[in-house]
Parts: C-alpha cells; sequence; structure tokens
C-alpha cells in the first residue's frame, strides 16, 4: 500500500489520484490516524477483497466504474456517486464487476 502523504489544504480529485493496474488492486492511504483511515483503491476488473470483518464501521463510497459489495452474504451493486457502510464485526467482500474505484473511510473506537 502507498503511503506517500497527501498534501493538505489542496483541491483532491480522488479519481486522478489513483491509476488502475491490470489484474490488480492499487491502494493509497490518504489519511492514517489511530482512530480511522482513509484509503483509495482502484480495482481492475473481476479484482476482490475476499470476505472478512473489521472490529469498526467502513464506508465504501464508489468514485467510478460499478461494484459489488457484499455484506453478510447480501450482495449490494454500486454504482459511481453511491455509497454504502460496511458495520463492524459483520463479514464483508468486495467484487470489481467492472473496473472501479473506491474511497473507504474505516472510523475507528478507541
Amino acid at each position: 500500500m502507498e503511503t506517500k502523504t497527501i498534501e493538505k489544504g489542496i483541491i483532491l480529485n480522488f479519481s486522478k489520484l489513483i491509476d488502475y493496474s491490470d489484474n490488480a488492486v492499487v491502494s493509497k492511504r490518504i489519511i492514517e490516524k489511530k482512530t480511522g483511515n482513509i484509503t483509495l483503491f482502484a480495482f481492475d476488473e473481476g479484482q476482490k477483497l475476499s470476505e472478512h470483518s473489521a472490529p469498526f464501521d467502513a464506508i465504501v463510497q464508489v468514485i467510478e466504474g460499478k461494484a459489488e459489495i457484499i455484506i453478510n452474504g447480501t450482495p449490494f451493486s454500486l454504482k459511481e456517486g453511491e455509497s454504502i457502510i460496511m458495520p463492524a464485526n459483520i463479514p464483508h467482500a468486495v467484487n470489481a464487476t467492472k473496473k472501479f474505484k473506491m474511497l473507504l473511510t474505516m472510523i475507528k473506537e478507541i
């Protein structure tokens, strides 16, 4: 995962901050704090994040393309401009039905 610091106090276009890579998932950390993280992802078509769970809520914001988000076995089809909250401690997965980019915001309890 790329950890280069993103400059603060400037306008960001998330879609242009990350590029696709053939047959891969690319990620770029935008903010990393002990209270949570914001990470930008670019998924090539057919790529996925396997089912897992996290001890905190997370929101997926699709900024380009289409994706399938599976939460507790239920699939949700999301497109550009749509978001979904994945609840803490519930299994979820991400499938790229088409190339897509997403912003993942995870909020931790401390």
